[in-house]
């Protein structure tokens, strides 16, 4: 019976009929079985075995209780108090797993959720309103993605650690299971649904080697490994005691959280090499030392987990690690014979392709409309040539000399032609000075060009192998992975054999051997350091897979009660004083042995990078043509005016003239064009005398036409 309202009903019932007594026994199905008051059971007699899912020495629900503790009940039911009902905790975690969820939703597609919310309105597919309760209700079209996002959830609530399976159904948690009896309450055990029940022989022993005896001094347990703890070399042939004996990264970060608690320590190294895994019956490495008593603390490249965290108190992470990919460096690629066009970018040569042919139409285009770019010259006193020097021809023969930087011999007259010029010049100042700066990198430089750079690529190939430590943290994420990728990655490991290692040293030994057909996946941070050391020919590729992190760890029940709060602001203190990246840069980077060159890598120019000039030029080309046509316009008039004829005749003549060019329509021009008769002056009014010859000559077309 699980209904807790219903179970108090029947626990109540139960010693009124007097089914409290010794040979009666009672198997709970609640998961709060603290919040039942069986005090009627202790003292009858009757066995009444039940479960916890809350842990009141979880460190996330101690946090919170903190808080509680202080919060009005009158405005959070239930708070003012040292405990939390089960329900209001369930709840509390449903929230921080949906948050967790829309969080790493929003960061693979952060627009994933625009346009949902519009008006205070939710909206499905566009359509305003989820309808529940309609007979045949139309389901929310990000509905499986919330769902995929909610089983790839990792998060730690007050219930403890929240994992799903591929079901949605609740993994890796524990019931502690409690008796009440005559004997009063006792914790008998624990239940899981991977190991099952285990009772007490499950638990380690607590501890029985007290090495401080409280005077303030703590045995420190560290796993050799560089560069985090290394035997230090002797100076002058000095023997050396005690902790100086060592040193690496946390040897420095144990002596700066030293002097910031204010506690003493004694280093030692674990004696089994391991870190902590449990084998079915007890935890070995530095785990194992710490439940046992023969440590306080673990400092080292230890990965803070939830099976870990069960055993012992870890603090916040003095360093962010991850699941990278490491690869042999790829041979560096000389530049080609065609490596002048690697400055810009494919699209950029397209648009100046474009923007030269357009701007020698446009050119071709003012210089025929404006009336100023015809040569009007008279010749041997008898014949008036009308012609314009840019053709269409000579537009592109102008525009390839501007971008050549070599100019032309032909340039317009006109306002509006000038001004198609004077875009097209500054136009090819710029993305000829752009080209000239990246020009001489791109001949320069050698790049490497590596074929993976994502664990997408590796799981969407099957030519380079990889592998990582067998039976390690990297392995067992890739085992346990909900995520497609990831699955498709351990199959495809599973599947090939050899590819998995028994240590660092072995995998970058098969690396290197490969010839770049293996990649060797492993922690960040040790991906960093053996990148620094010679042969120097790995790098590192990719982000990182994973994401977690390396705590403190601190035997359970340790003295006093706040060191663990101790030394999580001591870190905290590092942190921001920049002492935690000072040390990693010590030891991963001062320390490295292979040169820290600049990344060679130069990019091209997009068009992203240059859309304002091409922005000027076309705003420039749609001015030259406005100004074309008001000179048009206003030499129509003008001609119009002194012709004594109607601008729409002179509009009409001039069209023709620019459209066709004055080859055609010569006859019709002529006649709009004549002067008036002689008594108006033919000075002032352009008169030409009957017996002269006007001829109207085309540049492109080879023909003259008399009238």
């Amino acid at each position: 019976m699980a209904d807790q309202t219903a179970l108090e009903e029947v626990l109540r019932q139960i010693p009124v009929v007097g089914m409290n007594k010794i040979g009666y026994h009672y198997l709970l199905g609640t998961l709060a079985m603290d919040e039942l008051d069986l005090t009627k059971y202790e003292y009858g007699g009757a066995n009444v075995t039940g479960f916890n899912l809350l842990n009141y020495s979880d460190s996330t629900l101690r946090r919170f209780l903190r808080g509680w503790r202080k919060e009005s009940p009158a405005k959070y039911y239930g708070a003012g108090t040292n405990r939390i009902q089960l329900q209001s905790a369930l709840l509390v975690d449903s929230v921080s797993v949906l948050a967790n969820a829309f969080n790493y939703m929003m960061e693979r597609n952060p627009s994933i959720f625009r346009g949902i919310f519009r008006d205070g309105v939710v909206y499905n597919n566009d359509a305003p309103g989820i309808l529940c309760r309609s007979p045949s209700p139309f389901p929310w079209h990000l509905g499986n993605e919330i769902i995929s996002a909610i089983k790839q959830s990792h998060v730690s609530g007050l219930s403890g650690k929240i994992v799903f399976d591929r079901t949605g159904k609740r993994k890796n948690f524990t019931l502690s299971v409690t008796d009440v009896s005559l004997k009063g309450r006792s914790k008998v055990g624990e239940w899981s649904r991977e190991r099952g029940f285990k009772g007490p022989n499950w638990f380690d022993t607590p501890k029985k080697n007290v090495t401080h005896r409280g005077n303030g001094s703590y045995i420190i347990t560290m796993n050799e490994e560089e560069p985090y703890v290394m035997w230090k070399k002797q100076d002058n042939g000095e023997p050396l005691v005690g902790n100086d004996r060592f040193e690496g990264y946390c040897v420095d970060l144990t002596r700066e959280l030293a002097a910031i608690a204010n506690f003493r320590y004694t280093i030692k190294l674990v004696d089994d090499k391991m870190y902590g895994e449990y084998n079915g019956t007890h935890w070995d490495g530095m785990i194992g030392e710490l439940t046992r008593g023969e440590a306080d603390m673990a400092i080292s490249s230890l990965t803070i987990t939830a099976q870990r965290q069960r055993v012992v108190d870890f603090s916040k992470p003095f360093m962010r690690t991850g699941v990278s990919i490491m690869i042999k460096k790829p041979e560096k690629e000389k530049p080609g014979v065609f490596s002048f066009l690697d400055p810009l970018d494919e699209k950029i040569w397209m648009s100046i392709a474009f923007a030269f042919v357009g701007v020698s139409v446009v050119m071709f285009l003012v210089c025929r409309i404006s009336p100023l770019e015809w040569n009007n010259e008279a010749q041997n006193g008898e014949v008036i040539e009308l012609e314009t020097v840019f053709s269409l021809k000579n537009s592109l023969w102008f525009s390839f000399g501007a971008v050549m930087q070599q100019g032309a011999d032909v340039f317009p007259k006109s306002l509006s032609g000038r001004l198609v010029g004077t875009v097209w010049w500054f136009f090819s100042l710029i993305i000829i000075s752009s080209y000239t700066a990246n020009l001489a990198a791109f001949l320069t430089i050698e790049r490497t060009n590596p074929r993976i750079r994502s664990a997408e690529d590796l799981a969407q190939q099957t030519e380079i192998e990889y592998g990582c430590m067998e039976g390690g943290s990297t392995a067992k994420f890739f085992k346990n992975s909900q995520f497609k990728t990831y699955q498709n990655m351990w199959a495809f490991m599973t599947s090939r054999p050899g590819v998995f290692v028994k240590s660092t040293d072995e995998g970058l030994k098969k690396l290197r051997e490969s010839k770049g057909k293996y990649a060797f996946l492993l922690e960040s941070t040790t991906n960093d350091y053996k990148n620094q050391k010679k042969p120097c020919d790995t790098m590192m590729v990719g982000p990182n897979i994973q994401n977690k992190g390396y705590g403190v760890a601190t035997a359970v029940g340790l003295e006093p009660e706040n060191l663990r709060e101790k030394i999580n602001l001591a870190i905290l203190q590092l942190d921001e004083r920049g002492i935690l990246t000072k040390l990693k840069k010590k030891w991963w980077y001062d320390k490295g042995e292979c040169a820290q060159k600049p990344d060679s890598k130069t990019n091209p120019l997009k068009l992203n990078n240059v859309a304002g000039v091409f922005y000027i030029l076309i705003g420039g080309l749609m001015l030259a043509m406005l100004v074309s046509l008001f000179e048009f316009l206003y030499n129509a008039r003008k001609e119009a005016k002194r012709s004594k004829g109607s601008f729409k005749n002179a509009v009409r003549s001039k069209a023709r003239l620019s459209i066709a060019g004055p080859g055609e329509h010569e006859g019709d021009y002529a006649e709009e064009c004549v002067a008036p008769p002689p008594s108006y002056g033919a000075a002032q009014m352009g008169y030409i005398p009957s017996q002269t010859m006007v001829t109207f000559r085309g540049t492109e077309r080879k023909t003259d036409t008399e009238v």
